[in-house]
């Protein structure tokens, strides 16, 4: 008879650490779900302001502003050769 009182004891305490487990383990879990949704948001945010940056690049095309056109000197040679050539710009 003191078997079956050890085995019970034993079940019992192990029903009470495994449920105490079990929770803290489904808390663990949901801490881990609340802080990938979080970071899904900040992907997304950060995803709509890429593409809006890449939407006004699209559109607004580059300018060259209050920048010096870079001249480029010609040789002679080079020179003859593109007009002899037919490519005059």
């Amino acid at each position: 008879m003191d078997e079956k009182t050890e085995e019970q004891g034993t079940t019992e305490d192990a029903g009470e650490g495994i449920q105490q487990k079990t929770t803290s383990e489904l808390d663990r879990a949901d801490e881990i779900v609340e802080r990938r949704d979080r970071v899904c948001e900040r992907e997304e945010k950060i995803l709509d302001r890429k593409e809006a940056m890449k939407a006004r690049e699209m559109v607004g095309g580059t300018a060259d502003a209050g920048e010096e056109p870079v001249v480029k000197e010609e040789s002679p040679k080079d020179y003859s050769e593109r007009v002899m050539s037919g490519k005059i710009e």
